[in-house]
C-alpha cells in the first residue's frame, strides 16, 4: 500500500521590504520530484491552514501517485491571525502592501529557488474565505501574472461585487469556486453574512466580464470540513491527469 504520509515540505522565510518583515512560507514538492524538470505551482493563502486543516500536501501525493495528476509544487503563505483581515480584505489597511509583496517579492523569490514554470496559466491561487477574497484581486490586479482562482467559500462582499464590476473584461482568467448550502449565516467579526447570496452575486458578476467560472454549491458548512472534502476536485481541475 502507499504511504500517502511521506511528503515532502520545505520551509522557507521570504524577505520583504515591503511588509518590513519577513514571511514564512511552506513549499510542498511532489512525488519523483527532480529540479531538472520545471512544475506548475499552487499558491495558498492561509498556509498553514491547508497543510494542517486541509492536508493538502496528502491528497496531492494521493492525487499524483494513484491517479497519475500532474505533479505540481505548493507554495503556503503564513499568515498572521491579527493581521488576516488587514491584509486579505479589500479595504484592510495592509491589503495593498500585501498584494504588492505577493506579487514583486513573493514569486520572484519562490520561482528563484524552485524549478517553476512562470507562464500565468501555470499558476493558481487559492484561497479560503478572505483567503479567496485576496486571491481573486490578486488576479484582477495583476492579471499578466494570474489566470487561475481556486476559492473555498470565498467572502466575496459587495466591495469585491463592485471591483469585478469595475473590471476590465477577463477572459483568461479561469475560477473554480465552491461553496457550502449552509453557509447562509456566517457569523465573522466583521458582520453575519450569507455567503450563498454572494457567492452568487460574484459568479455572476464574473461570468459578465468572461471569466470561465465552473461553480458549484454543496451540503456543508464554513469550515475545513466542507473545504477538505472538495480540495481534491479543485487539484484535478487545474492540475489534470497526465497521459499514461
Amino acid at each position: 500500500m502507499t504511504d500517502y504520509m511521506k511528503r515532502t515540505i520545505v520551509k522557507e522565510e521570504v524577505p520583504s521590504r515591503i511588509l518590513g518583515e519577513s514571511r514564512p512560507v511552506k513549499v510542498y514538492l511532489p512525488p519523483g520530484y527532480n529540479d531538472m524538470l520545471s512544475y506548475p505551482v499552487l499558491y495558498c493563502q492561509d498556509g498553514n491552514d491547508f497543510f494542517t486543516m486541509g492536508r493538502i500536501a496528502t491528497i496531492a501525493n494521493k492525487l499524483i501517485l494513484e491517479e497519475n495528476m500532474q505533479p505540481m509544487i505548493i507554495v503556503g503563505v503564513s499568515v498572521e491571525r491579527r493581521k488576516r483581515t488587514s491584509e486579505y480584505s479589500p479595504v484592510g489597511e495592509l491589503n495593498a502592501f500585501y498584494k504588492q509583496f505577493f506579487a514583486t517579492e513573493l514569486l520572484p523569490y519562490i520561482e528563484s529557488n524552485f524549478p517553476i514554470r512562470r507562464q500565468p496559466e501555470e499558476r493558481v491561487l487559492a484561497g479560503d474565505s478572505l483567503g479567496g477574497t485576496v486571491s481573486l484581486h490578486l488576479a484582477m490586479d495583476y492579471p499578466d501574472l494570474f489566470h487561475n482562482l481556486l476559492s473555498l467559500s470565498g467572502a466575496f462582499l459587495l466591495p469585491t461585487i463592485k471591483g469585478i464590476r469595475m473590471a476590465a473584461d477577463m477572459p483568461r482568467l479561469n475560477a473554480w469556486m465552491i461553496v457550502g448550502l449552509q453557509e447562509t449565516s456566517v457569523e465573522t467579526h466583521m458582520g453575519t453574512f450569507d455567503f450563498v447570496y454572494w457567492n452568487r452575486e460574484a459568479k455572476e458578476a464574473l461570468e459578465r466580464k468572461k471569466v470561465r467560472v465552473t461553480y458549484a454549491e454543496l451540503r456543508g458548512e464554513h469550515t475545513w470540513g466542507l473545504w477538505q472534502q472538495v480540495l481534491p476536485n479543485g487539484l484535478r481541475h487545474f492540475f489534470p491527469a497526465t497521459g499514461l
